[in-house]
């Protein structure tokens, strides 16, 4: 009798290994933990001091240098009734193509505006984090962490993707990019959850007009799908392969056609990267001491890992995906705020272990909820407060607008980048302008090569008087600060600076200083 027992665990051995081995790691978990999924006050909580965070920040949030255009090409949408493909604002195009990627977000960026005004657009924002959150509590809970665990890892990743310290490149503010931010989430915990995988094309269609970032969509399918090779799960192979087909076909789905490529390929690899900070890598965007929680974060993630790396509680491709996005993070910055969300599921399963257990009781939640309540209270009160600040960056106001449309709009302007989005927002087009953040996606390379040579500290007279020349530039609109700037237009080339705002100067061109 013995021997046949442990003839019978000798077989179930291997079974079981390769039933660890197959496990999702999250379904299996809530099946054991399904009270936990109940827990409320674990949204409450988060979903109430994460909106207040956000919420006062909420001036932060508009401080994206896009903006402006973004605004502008939704009211021109509306206005046309399509999506236009030449730029209408400014005089550099030549027969360049605009690929505008994110024109469903501008029109829906464009009709909040007009009913809300600012305070609308922050409040959309501040909505879209908190549902990030939300989902990410989700996937914690559904993974089997226990609540104060899923707290503490959501509401840190939640707290550090934004990246506040690199204004303007954060990844919670008012551009396309929260859809990106969204989407990415939902895919990823569709994609654990294993079970509404045929969502994610009609989802993609979405995506695909939201924000050029949809093709992020395919890495987390592409994770999802081999780690079933591995396991030889042929019916989530399957699935996430005839998702991935679906999400492929969803894309065509967009006023651009086939040639939404064209534009994902303007943006990816181009070389107008290297000036742009999201860009460059994690090291070039640090600021001490704000960076030091980020690394703090990336550092503990990578310790517990390590220390945790034979547990089979951590879904497998969680771990991929979040290491996979701490590599490319440090190679450039806009992946960084896709580590912090990724890592959320393992971190949150590996502080469980390390909690005393009493923590995981009811009492902790009953506190959780009651916090949240005081959270929630305290949202109202928070909006009020810094609606008033709520407006777009003073780099260009309404005043400085006003004079350029009353003096400067014949001129052949050669403006500076952070101006273009804001000044295309104030005027409309009545002040055609040189260039903007649409970078490649909307200008030639041949006028982008020429104004990157133009933007160090230092002035290179030869490359400002060949373009100055080239383009027949007779305004300059230039950051005020840029003294090695007016030094050269003023004293060296006989300009006037004719107007002087809180952030920037317009040099023009006098008769008798011509060349």
């Amino acid at each position: 009798m013995q021997g046949l027992e442990r003839l019978a665990a000798m077989v179930r051995a291997p079974m079981d290994a390769r039933e660890n081995w197959s496990r999702s790691g999250i379904g299996e978990a809530s099946a054991a933990s399904g009270h936990r999924l109940h827990g409320f006050e674990v949204y409450v909580f988060l979903i109430a001091f994460l909106g207040v965070f956000y919420l006062s920040n909420g001036p932060l949030l508009l401080g994206h240098y896009d903006l402006g255009w973004h605004l502008a090409a939704g009211d021109l949408i509306r206005e046309r009734g399509e999506v236009p493909f030449q730029d209408p604002w400014a005089f550099t195009l030549g027969d360049k193509r605009w690929y505008n990627l994110s024109w469903l977000w501008d029109v829906i960026a464009s009709v909040v505006f007009q009913h809300a005004g600012f305070a609308g657009i922050v409040l959309m924002v501040v909505a879209s984090g908190v549902t990030i959150a939300g989902y990410l509590a989700f996937c914690g809970l559904s993974s089997g962490a226990s609540a104060p665990a899923v707290c503490i890892a959501v509401f840190a990743a939640c707290l550090l993707y934004p990246c506040y310290e690199a204004s303007p490149n954060m990844y919670l503010a008012a551009s396309p990019n929260i859809a990106t931010m969204l989407f990415a989430i939902v895919f990823y915990g569709e994609c654990l959850r294993r079970r509404a995988w045929f969502l994610l094309p009609p989802m993609m269609v979405l995506w695909v007009n939201l924000h050029g970032g949809f093709m992020l969509a395919f890495p987390i399918i592409g994770v999802f799908c081999g780690v079933a090779l591995l396991r030889r799960d042929w019916v989530n192979f399957r699935n996430y392969t005839l998702a991935g087909v679906g999400c492929f076909i969803a894309i065509f789905v967009n006023p651009l056609g086939w040639h939404v490529y064209d534009g994902v390929r303007a943006t990816l690899g181009h070389f107008v990267q290297a000036d742009i900070g999201e860009w460059r890598p994690y090291f070039h965007n640090m600021v001490m001491p704000g960076s030091i929680p980020g690394i703090v974060y990336a550092l503990t993630f990578a310790v517990l890992e390590l220390w945790y790396r034979s547990s089979t509680r951590v879904p497998l491709e969680a771990r991929l995906l979040a290491w996979l996005f701490l590599f490319l993070g440090l190679y450039q910055f806009r992946y960084a705020a896709f580590f912090f969300i990724f890592s959320s599921v393992p971190m949150a399963l590996h502080i469980d272990r390390l909690l005393p257990e009493r923590l995981a009781k009811f009492e902790v939640q009953r506190a959780m909820l009651a916090a949240g309540v005081v959270g929630v209270l305290l949202l109202p009160l928070t909006f009020m407060q810094v609606r008033p600040a709520l407006a777009l960056p003073d780099m260009l106001s309404e005043d400085d607008a006003n004079y350029l449309k009353a003096h400067a709009a014949h001129a052949r302007l050669l403006n500076h980048w952070n101006i273009g989005g804001l000044l295309i927002f104030r005027t409309h087009g009545s002040v055609p302008l040189f260039v903007d953040g649409r970078a490649a996606t909307a200008y030639p390379d041949e006028l982008l090569h020429d104004y990157l040579k133009l933007v160090r500290w230092e002035i290179d007279e030869a490359t400002w008087d060949k373009v100055i020349s080239k383009y027949k530039i007779d305004a300059v609109l230039w950051v005020r600060g840029h003294e090695q700037l007016r030094q050269f237009l003023v004293r060296e080339r006989g300009w006037r600076e004719q107007y002087t705002g809180a952030y920037v100067s317009l040099y023009t061109r006098q008769p008798a200083a011509s060349r």
